[in-house]
């Protein structure tokens, strides 16, 4: 579990009155499944910020899914984007080499690639491509290095293994170095 889900775990009780654990007693006991009709529920019912009331449903709906590292990877390259583990695989191989602090961290869509902070995303976009965020403030984009916008300055679709190039491989070197 990260450090900020813990946090907000430990921070419920004396936000919202209830620990977690209870508060899954209350989903229960309402019968409702859907997440905004359950979020709507602890906001009106219960007096629940909307930020408190998203957290303890997002945890309530996932009961019983592993969230494990290896679980979050495979889901996400599961039918038709099982073609693309080769990829990722190639990606993180190549990655971790850069140094022992290289952290990978596997969300549910995407998978985080952090130093101090984070210098790369993972995301399997489709199942034809992986799209590559990378953190590289100055670079000027390429025909391949795209400008982005969000927490990544640039991206790249990645499409088969043998684009996992040096090329590539320099730019995530560049932002891990400048992370």
């Amino acid at each position: 579990m990260d450090a900020a889900t813990q946090s907000m775990i430990d921070n419920l009780p004396q936000n919202t009155g209830r620990n977690l654990t209870d508060w899954f007693t209350v989903l229960e006991a309402t019968g409702l499944d859907k997440h905004t009709v359950l979020m709507n529920q602890l906001k009106t019912e219960h007096g629940v910020s909307h930020g408190f009331a998203n957290f303890i449903v997002l945890q309530f709906r996932a009961r019983g899914v592993s969230q494990t590292a290896d679980a979050l990877v495979d889901a996400q390259y599961i039918g038709a984007k099982a073609a693309l583990r080769p990829v990722y695989d190639a990606l993180i191989d190549a990655v971790t080499e850069f140094g022992s602090d290289v952290e990978v961290a596997p969300k549910k869509s995407s998978v985080s690639l952090r130093r101090q902070k984070q210098f790369a995303l993972i995301e399997p976009a489709s199942a034809k491509r992986l799209q590559l965020g990378i953190n590289l403030a100055d670079a000027p984009p390429t025909d391949r290095l795209l400008l982005a916008g969000g927490m990544c300055t640039h991206k790249v679709s990645v499409t088969r293994r043998a684009e996992v190039d040096d090329e590539l491989l320099g730019w995530l070197h560049a932002a891990y170095e400048g992370n």
